[in-house]
């Protein structure tokens, strides 16, 4: 077999899986479709305009002006938004326009595999890494912060995924896993005890038959140190961050079984335009990022450009850490969020839906719940909560809520049921069709990906990471008190000043 240069978690391994009927359905999967049947907008007595004025007053009744704690820290809706960012990118369906799902490309791979941060590896994103000996290492920090992300003369981050510079707590989240990775090259080129563990967990599960098909001699340490954060980045994702905000029998059923159709898509669009923007209510009115500082509203965080050392974050305010401060906590998932988001600052135009020959107003262009539900109406024609309920067998179903009902509409759109069910029924975690279809998704990425964790049934997270309040937390931990090990730190720091930033951006 040819030689791969990018890894071993990659959209031709899922494809390699499924065509020699080792995945779950065994046979090539769609990735980004339709999983249930489309339900366009049905006009009866009323106009479109009145459709979106009803879905407007339901979204006004949504924004919270207070900080109510759920059961999730604060930095779980930020890893979530990374999460997002490691398996989702729709570059081409826009807002204003009905688009056919299947048509869509999904820039990143459907695997939790970190293509987010490692790009497709030093050989074909050899920008995200350093020259000569540190060829294997990522670029980070700059000389005015040694904590911020690597970047070019214009600012702009050198990440596999620029999503991830956003805001100042997603591209933190993005600096852990760069840092870790280059703390691990560090120990597994100085070939001491970590290297023996790194290799040992890296090879887990893998035939070495296999490795060595896949692996490119030259890459053999990187590819290690690779699979190695890879894995328990999975084991986070499935055994931290989803029971946060996911109901425990949803998932223990979706681990055990397959609580998908037998033909569903990889990446449902009922998952991406749905229910996994649950995420959005689970954020706060505003945040603290230092122990000493005061909170911030929520666009005061926005990234896309240097950051200033005053701007790094103390983790153990956003994650429960041990031996760290009260910490934050995110919203439940329900019907409330924060208050910002009903105002999107970076909107500036008004979205035109030209399929219905209609206009929104600037407020409602800048309304991200308004967006969630007219994209589901007018761009996706999305199945209703009622319609996804009824597929999956959920009798506990939430009532259409009023400022819909009062208009006469019998169904409600599918992220809104979402919500509903996780406040009426699920204590703050997704339940019912919600928490069944995220579990369901992210369960069938671990089984569909032969070299996941979902295939090491054995798995232990690694003893350099535990003695924490959770894995995440003893990573975060372990690369605060050891990144000063890292080989050709100074190597890799690259981007402007501040002044050098604003000297040359218009605008500033």
């Amino acid at each position: 077999m040819t030689k791969q240069y990018h890894g071993l978690s990659r959209l031709d391994q899922l494809a390699k899986t499924c065509l020699e009927g080792n995945g779950p359905n065994a046979v090539f999967p769609r990735v980004l479709d339709r999983m249930l049947k489309r339900n366009p907008v049905h006009i009866d007595n009323i106009s479109h305009a009145d459709v979106i004025d009803a879905l407007t007053d339901l979204s006004v009744t949504m924004g919270r002006d207070d900080q109510t704690d759920g059961p999730a820290e604060a930095g779980m809706t930020f890893l979530g938004q990374f999460v997002d960012h490691d398996i989702t990118l729709d570059a081409t369906s826009a807002l204003g326009s009905r688009i056919d799902p299947a048509t869509i490309t999904n820039v990143r791979t459907p695997n939790l595999d970190l293509d987010c941060v490692y790009g497709a590896g030093p050989e074909a994103s050899p920008h995200l890494y350093g020259n000569g000996a540190a060829e294997q290492f990522l670029m980070f920090g700059r000389e005015e912060n040694h904590l911020d992300l690597a970047r070019t003369c214009s600012g702009k981050a050198l990440i596999g995924d620029p999503r991830n510079d956003e805001n100042v707590i997603v591209a933190q989240i993005q600096s852990i896993f760069i840092r870790l990775h280059n703390i691990l090259m560090t120990y597994r080129q100085e070939n001491g005890d970590t290297a023996k563990d790194i290799k040992t967990c890296a090879m887990a599960g893998m035939d070495a038959g296999v490795w060595a098909d896949h692996v490119v001699p030259s890459l053999e340490d990187f590819e290690q140190v690779r699979r190695f954060i890879r894995l328990h980045y999975q084991y986070i994702v499935w055994n931290e961050m989803l029971p946060a905000f996911v109901d425990k029998a949803c998932l223990e059923a979706a681990w055990h079984h397959d609580v998908l159709p037998p033909m569903a898509p990889v990446m449902p669009v009922e998952f991406t335009g749905a229910a996994y923007r649950f995420g959005h209510a689970t954020t706060q009115f505003q945040y603290k990022l230092r122990k000493d500082g005061d909170p911030l509203g929520l666009f005061s965080t926005l990234g896309f450009g240097p950051r200033p050392e005053s701007a790094n974050m103390d983790y153990d305010v956003m994650f429960h850490m041990t031996g760290g401060g009260t910490h934050q906590h995110a919203r439940p998932v329900g019907t409330g969020l924060g208050l910002p988001l009903l105002n999107l600052p970076f909107v500036h135009d008004p979205i035109r839906l030209k399929d219905i020959d209609h206009t929104l107003t600037l407020d409602q262009s800048r309304n991200l719940p308004l967006r969630n539900m007219i994209r589901d109406r007018y761009t996706y024609e999305l199945a209703s909560g009622q319609m996804a309920a009824a597929h999956f067998g959920i009798d506990k179903r939430p009532e259409v809520p009023d400022p819909l009902k009062d208009k006469g509409f019998r169904k409600t759109p599918l992220w809104f049921y979402c919500l509903q069910e996780a406040e009426e029924f699920g204590g703050g975690r997704l339940t019912g069709v919600g928490g069944t279809l995220v579990a369901g998704v992210f369960a069938n990425l671990l089984k569909r990906d032969k070299a996941s964790v979902y295939h090491v049934p054995h798995f232990k997270p690694w003893h350099g990471f535990t003695g924490n309040e959770s894995v995440l937390a003893g990573i975060i931990a372990f690369v605060e008190k050891h990144y000063g090990d890292v080989a050709f730190a100074p190597n890799l720091r690259c981007g402007p000043t501040a002044a050098e930033w604003q000297a040359n951006t218009p605008g500033t």
